[in-house]
């Protein structure tokens, strides 16, 4: 099992989640991400962190698909480090944000403001809505349903 060291480490617990928890945690994903760009042109800190939290949603959703959740302290680094294991090698860059996300995020919540430019943002947000959606098609195995203007 590729999580035997999380497990032993104490860092997450088996979990029987609901399907509707994993589909709540998505549908919050999906709310953030669409927020975030809303409110992109007046606030880069809160869009970031609001982008953060999009990608944090989905990846706790891919967590608890698999049949587990976090547990103890660094919660948001645990589940860096699970998806890291459930995506593999080949979403390694794709991890790599997300943790550079992760620091930067606590460090604009809790240490400093104006940390973000306008085109780091809007880089993140772009990374965040494929992987989201990524996530999504895993979890589910339905694609998104494009409805047509009329």
């Amino acid at each position: 099992m590729p999580y035997e060291k999380l497990l032993e480490q104490r860092r997450i617990k088996p979990y029987q989640a609901r399907p509707r928890e994993v589909e709540q945690l998505l549908q919050v994903a999906a709310r953030d991400l669409a927020t975030a760009e809303r409110i992109l042109p007046e606030d880069l800190d809160w869009a970031f962190n609001i982008i953060y939290n999009a990608v944090l949603q989905a990846t706790r959703a891919l967590m608890l698909h698999e049949g587990f959740r976090p547990r103890g302290a660094e919660q948001h680094r645990t589940i860096v480090q699970f998806c890291e294991l459930a995506l593999g090698p080949e979403y390694k860059r794709q991890i790599a944000l997300f943790d550079q996300m992760r620091r930067k995020r606590h460090r604009l919540v809790y240490e400093a403001v104006g940390l973000v430019s306008r085109q780091e943002v809007e880089q993140v947000l772009a990374f965040a809505k494929t992987l989201v959606e990524e996530i999504r098609l895993l979890v589910t195995r339905q694609p998104r349903l494009e409805l047509g203007d009329g």
